[in-house]
């Protein structure tokens, strides 16, 4: 028989806000805060569809958005995990250079063939990392 477990927070017992969860075959831990997904975004060319700990989007030119946190990073050392879609292309994203990755805001670039910069009709994005 499955048990069902329901609570509103969990709570390290020897630090707060640290919980380990074993990984599979019993011989590891991961961290569970460390292992979530701090920031993400869904974009609709200028429009933020959805999103958690995105305050805003700013269109700083063709091809270029900057996505800002509503919750800072603990650092400019973060993961970052984009997508993107041009309709008939196949675009790539990526951040602009390390200056753009900051505690409190990234920026994506879109490219399409021969390095043409293009808006792109979709964007996603996802950070992964410490909070400040």
């Amino acid at each position: 028989m499955a048990s069902i477990l329901k609570v509103d927070t969990l709570t390290g017992v020897t630090t707060a806000g640290s919980i380990s969860v074993t990984g599979e075959g019993n011989s590891t831990t991961t961290n569970l805060q460390q292992g979530l997904v701090k920031a993400w975004c869904s974009v609709d060319v200028t429009t933020v569809d959805d999103s958690f700990n995105i305050s805003s989007l700013t269109d700083t030119a063709t091809a270029k958005a900057t996505m800002n946190y509503s919750n800072n990073m603990a650092s400019e050392h973060y993961g970052l995990t984009m997508n993107c879609a041009i309709q008939s292309q196949v675009p790539i994203c990526y951040p602009q250079d390390s200056s753009f990755i900051t505690t409190s805001a990234h920026r994506i670039v879109t490219e399409i063939e021969a390095g043409a910069l293009a808006d792109a009709e979709y964007l996603g994005s996802q950070v992964t990392g410490d909070l400040a």
